[in-house]
């Protein structure tokens, strides 16, 4: 046995790589994918007949190799719709809207943006009138800064 292990070395690490390659389908965090990818290149260094103890080592160098240089591409290449989502009021921004209560200079008046209403000011201080559209450029607490489309 220790004969057959010896002259099919290539057969460990290509089980050690194959053994990862299947545990990274089930966990999905590309950390045991860059050991399969250690193990299978091992396999190359087995073949040219190299001593185990050089093999153990160029598993660990390309193990550690690929953690730092394949791992954040592999998760950059397919975790791309991980954009960051906007959360409730900075969806707002950009959003356009009905004023169902004219904006008078300063004062506040009232819009209605994707059927919710909103206290709003006017951005340029201008009076917005009642059915003019909006859109939200800023929001503050509970009060929308709309300008005037149109």
């Amino acid at each position: 046995m220790y004969d057959f292990l010896n002259n099919n070395l290539w057969l460990f690490w290509f089980f050690i790589g194959l053994v990862c390659l299947i545990t990274e389908m089930i966990l999905g965090t590309f950390f045991v994918f860059c050991l399969a990818i250690g193990g299978f290149l091992t396999v190359i260094f087995s073949l040219l007949s190299c001593p185990f103890w050089f093999q153990i080592v160029a598993f660990a160098l390309l193990s550690v190799v690929s953690i730092f240089f394949v791992r954040p591409v592999m998760i950059r290449f397919l975790h791309k719709e991980h954009n960051e989502r906007l959360s409730n009021v900075d969806a707002l921004i950009g959003r356009v809207g009905i004023v169902i209560e004219d904006i008078k200079g300063e004062s506040n008046g009232y819009v209605k943006i994707d059927g919710d209403e909103w206290r709003a000011v006017s951005c340029d201080s201008s009076d917005i009138l009642n059915g003019d559209r909006v859109r939200v450029v800023k929001m503050d607490s509970l009060v929308v800064t709309v300008e005037r489309l149109n």
